[in-house]
């Protein structure tokens, strides 16, 4: 059984969404929050699966509220619910740890969907879609100067020539099936090499790799 908690500051949202979840045999809503504070004193009390996030509430805002639950390392994962005008701020939700985001307006079995997906520790966005996002706001990654001679990440550091061509390319938005095709490998030995990947970079999931790779300039904003 999935436990999940909805934090959304409107109640007919959160009721819409507690109707959804709960007509399923797989899942229950544990609990609701009005606001990202909330969300975390929850998080912390009912140790829910899935946290199903607003972004935009009074107080504590999705962000710092996924923040903070990240960072206490409990096993709960956070999928953040936006609204396509709130795009910008869905970029600073999966940098703060979120395993993914969803826009409101999805269909019902894709947010089903979504949070199955989180819950086994998968990441919501589809690869090519995480591409087109983080180049529309790549703003937001560090700079380094044209002068300066970046330093080696140490968390790429362990990684193998190999691990680091496919970490690349899961940068750029290739699939699975597409990197074997394109590399010539089997789709078994990509997953083995992806989950090597996330094991050495302490990276979460996949959308947590593809910021990795913008983050150590493997792959920069087209």
């Amino acid at each position: 059984m999935t436990t999940v908690l909805i934090t959304d500051d409107q109640p007919m949202q959160r009721f819409g969404f507690r109707m959804l979840v709960e007509s399923q045999d797989d899942m229950t809503v544990v609990g609701e929050a009005a606001n990202g504070a909330e969300a975390v004193r929850l998080v912390s009390q009912l140790n829910p699966d899935v946290v199903l996030m607003d972004i935009r509430m009074p107080g504590l805002d999705g962000i710092e509220a996924t923040r903070r639950i990240v960072a206490a390392g409990d096993r709960t994962r956070v999928l953040i619910l936006t609204t396509f005008d709130l795009d910008e701020y869905a970029y600073d939700g999966l940098r703060a740890g979120a395993s993914g985001f969803l826009i409101k307006d999805a269909f019902p079995e894709e947010l089903l969907a979504g949070i199955r997906a989180v819950a086994t520790g998968d990441a919501v966005v589809a690869p090519s879609l995480t591409r087109r996002l983080l180049d529309t706001f790549a703003h937001h990654l560090p700079t380094t100067a044209p002068t300066e001679t970046p330093a080696p990440d140490q968390r790429i550091a362990a990684l193998t020539e190999r691990e680091k061509e496919i970490l690349t390319v899961i940068g750029q938005g290739w699939t699975n099936t597409e990197i074997a095709a394109r590399l010539h490998l089997a789709e078994s030995t990509v997953k083995t090499h992806v989950s090597r990947i996330l094991a050495k970079t302490g990276a979460r999931d996949r959308v947590q790799a593809v910021i990795l790779a913008y983050d150590t300039k493997l792959v920069s904003p087209a």
